[in-house]
């Protein structure tokens, strides 16, 4: 699985040509399946933004909007009621899975309950491209500031990466550099703010950050 972690999107030409890269094709030839679940489970999420987000609503326009050849909606929360013989067909046919934002605790939760975390490692050419807890979900913790679900345990995510993710610098009046270093404090990995201009690119292992805006490394 190859993984393009954002905070925004395909925000800009250095973020898309990545995606292109990754992807081994051009957009319009590529089928993808959105993935909506995170938003479940964050408080300032619901049907508005879900349907904004399948129906590649302006803003979108960076993610599901990017002109795929086709969209389809793989939604977690109802996989183990169907069956892995319906769903895992429907993975293996995609080329990238577009994973939008929210609480990435529930997230988490579900691609566990699913079968999709055990899934994905089978998956060498798959491309992740994650929005927020999309791409948090892929990282050992999120920090306590990050976890909206009231249901969830703790702060720990997947751990397919080595390090955290602290989205949205400077998008928000509590996102700024000095909540990030002192999110950070409490995380005892790596770790990385990025911008909306910002994606970190994953391949076997090797990490590069891919930026027309502002990132830092805060730990490691």
């Amino acid at each position: 699985m190859k993984l393009l972690l954002t905070s925004g999107g395909v925000t800009n030409p250095s973020i898309h040509a990545a995606l292109v890269r990754l992807l081994g094709k051009p957009i319009p030839e590529c089928r993808a399946l959105c993935v909506p679940t995170a938003q479940w489970g964050h408080p300032m999420c619901g049907p508005a933004s879900v349907q904004g987000f399948l129906a590649a609503k302006p803003a979108w326009q960076h993610f599901s909007g990017l002109g795929w050849a086709s969209l389809g909606v793989l939604e977690l929360t109802a996989l183990p009621t169907i069956g892995a013989q319906r769903w895992v067909p429907w993975i293996r046919e995609a080329d990238v899975l577009l994973v939008d934002g929210g609480d990435a605790t529930y997230l988490c939760h579900w691609m566990r309950e699913s079968g999709l975390a055990d899934l994905l490692p089978s998956l060498p050419d798959l491309v992740w491209v994650g929005v927020s807890a999309g791409s948090m979900v892929m990282t050992p913790r999120i920090g306590s500031y990050f976890v909206e679900w009231p249901s969830a345990p703790d702060d720990r995510t997947l751990g397919v990466v080595d390090f955290s993710i602290f989205p949205h610098l400077d998008a928000f009046p509590t996102n700024t550099l000095a909540d990030a270093e002192r999110w950070a404090a409490d995380i005892d990995v790596p770790a990385y703010a990025i911008d909306e201009q910002t994606a970190i690119e994953v391949v076997d292992g090797s990490v590069e950050v891919i930026s027309e805006g502002h990132w830092t490394k805060l730990r490691g």
